[in-house]
């Protein structure tokens, strides 16, 4: 017997269940090797599920703060933790990793990362860890890849992912007269970063580098309340080529990179359409006429890889979303369809080498970023499973592909109201939905696979789109700039369940505030997510009633986890906000168990 118990005390309770009832061992060995929360999506299908039942829609009532954890950085906090062996790892704004302990969130080490540069384009925020092979892994706003050691927090290896100084960020100073942007304080520019959660798997960590083309983010004060404004400058060579990247998850070096913007075939078919049909109000011939002089605009094409890929290990595919291209929104130095951005990509895991895409959004002028991680499932049709990969798009559909061809299979009910889509910007302002931050952002979905149904996290937020003729001159050659601004109307977020087998909205609850921050789903029947007023609930997944809450001083902006210690489930969550969209920013840890 002694031989046998060699790992933990964890190994221990099962063996010796496994002696005394074998009931019990059923229960118990399915529990411990279900309790963790391995992976930012739970496993590599990014479906943020957990078949863990001990908390449910009979007793989350009594669902109550078991411990708190104050990071001490007070900024957007999008950290979605990860959990092995009681242990959680997590990431803080500005890069810090911390392990704790997962029962009473006592501190066992810490890393504290020192910036190699301040020329970061995009806030401070990153959105978790991997943890694998002795070795915690993640990147940082200073577009740093660095490995830590799982036990010590000592650093094994700490490499650049790309130069931060690379490329021309915009600037404010050519739009100082527009009045629609008068008092704007600017936030963000072009410049390459690193937030996603690494994905690893084997002998491969894989990391999506950001900023290329993020274009200029300016902040506007509208009545008392913050507003934002995006868009991009057309004729100074703004922007970077977005790429993903896949090491060796032993010695940190380079296996193969994958650019998001092609080098050939950059122009793509001219597409007037998008491939399910939707008119994109293209001028075909100006584009064409552009192209003699900017045909090399791929250079700095944009495509970031915003969110952490899925993985289909039997297929040995990776697929990712990307960005917009750049400029941002503004097109006029950018002809073509601008492939591969705003696509979701199918790669092959060993190589990098394209194995399919389908183009959302060709030749984006609206931001429409392909951000919302991709989600795997099997889908039941004409009798027939088919290996499907689902995306929340920006554009307020959930796309269904089949994930070997990249067949598209269909695409939801509007989870918004659109108005006006791709609808061309205009001297005095054209009012689009989705808007400035499209009808879903970043955040995770989660999917239920005996419901069969996903849980999207929503925007509806009015905007206006605007074009503008500029005058180049010494130091500023800009030839016209395009931006987005929020609306005077009001704005809220949408949680959706939507069924994957028809594409119809399961149900539907209006939430006060845009949502940003993502799902998790459990056996238990429960679906969790936060809103930035602070507010983390738990909805009934079948029927969208919603049964608990807890109300945290700060916006709960991040994706929650579950898992199960010493016999006993957990639900965490970061409660940090989020600046960008305006919600109150702190630094707490969350964790919950039954009372």
């Amino acid at each position: 017997m002694l031989i046998l118990i060699i790992s933990s005390l964890r190994t221990l309770v099962v063996f010796v269940a496994v002696l005394t009832s074998s009931s019990l061992a059923a229960e118990i060995v399915l529990t411990e090797k279900q309790a963790d929360w391995p992976l930012y999506g739970h496993r590599h299908d990014n479906q943020r599920f957990s078949p863990l039942t001990q908390i449910n829609t009979d007793n989350v009532t009594q669902l109550k703060l078991a411990w708190r954890y104050q990071t001490g950085k007070t900024a957007t906090f999008q950290t979605s933790p990860i959990v092995i062996d009681g242990i959680m790892y997590l990431t803080t704004p500005f890069n810090d990793v911390i392990a704790l302990e997962a029962d009473s969130g006592k501190e066992i080490w810490r890393y504290r990362h020192q910036l190699k540069s301040s020329n970061f384009c995009c806030g401070p925020a990153n959105r978790g860890p991997a943890v694998a092979n002795g070795k915690v892994y993640t990147v940082t706003i200073d577009a740093r890849f660095i490995a830590l050691d799982q036990y010590t927090g000592a650093v094994i290896w700490d490499k650049a992912i790309s130069d931060t100084d690379a490329g021309k960020g915009e600037v404010l100073a050519p739009l100082l007269g527009v009045k629609e942007l008068s008092g704007a304080r600017q936030i963000g520019q072009t410049g390459y970063t690193a937030n996603l959660a690494p994905q690893v798997y084997g002998d491969k960590v894989f990391i999506g580098i950001t900023g290329a083309g993020y274009g200029l983010h300016l902040s506007l004060e509208n009545g008392g309340k913050q507003i934002l404004s995006v868009g991009g400058l057309s004729g100074g060579g703004h922007g970077l080529r977005g790429f993903l990247v896949a090491y060796d998850a032993n010695s940190g070096e380079e296996i193969w990179r994958w650019y998001s913007v092609a080098e050939n075939n950059w122009q793509g078919e001219w597409r007037e359409k998008t491939a399910y049909g939707v008119a994109l109000n293209r001028d075909i011939p100006a584009e064409k006429q552009a192209n003699e002089k900017y045909s090399d605009t791929w250079r700095y094409g944009g495509g970031s890889i915003w969110t952490t890929p899925a993985i289909d290990t039997e297929l040995e595919l990776i697929y990712i979303g990307t960005g917009n291209p750049s400029p941002q929104m503004d097109d006029s130095t950018r002809p073509g369809d601008n492939l591969y951005t705003v696509s979701l990509v199918a790669l092959d895991l060993n190589t990098g080498k394209l194995r399919w895409y389908y183009q959302q959004v060709p030749h984006d002028r609206w931001g429409y970023d392909v951000a919302s991680p991709p989600v795997l499932f099997d889908l039941q049709q004409n009798g027939k499973t088919i290996k499907a990969v689902g995306q929340a798009s920006k554009l307020g559909w959930f796309f269904i592909h089949n994930r070997e061809t990249g067949e598209l299979i269909r695409k939801s009910e509007p989870f918004i109201k659109q108005d006006n889509l791709f609808a061309r910007p205009n001297q005095d302002g054209v009012r689009i939905v989705p808007g400035t931050l499209g009808a879903a952002s970043w955040s995770p979905v989660a999917y239920h696979p005996q419901l069969h149904t996903v849980y999207i996290a929503g925007i509806y937020q009015p905007s206006l789109f605007f074009s503008r003729k500029l005058t180049p001159s010494p130091g500023m050659p800009w030839e016209s700039y395009t931006f987005f601004r929020q609306s005077n109307e009001a704005d809220w977020g949408v949680f959706t369940a939507i069924d994957t087998s028809t594409g119809k909205i399961r149900w539907q609850q209006h939430i006060d505030d845009p949502m940003v921050g993502g799902a998790l789903v459990t056996g238990g029947g429960l679906v969790f997510t936060g809103e930035g007023n602070g507010y983390f609930n738990a909805y009934d997944a079948a029927g969208g009633n919603k049964l608990w809450h807890y109300k945290s001083e700060y916006g709960v902006n991040a994706p929650p986890i579950t898992f199960m210690l010493h016999n006993k489930q957990y639900i965490a969550v970061a409660a940090g906000g989020n600046k960008l969209f305006g919600f109150k920013t702190g630094d707490e840890i969350l964790v919950f168990g039954l009372d």
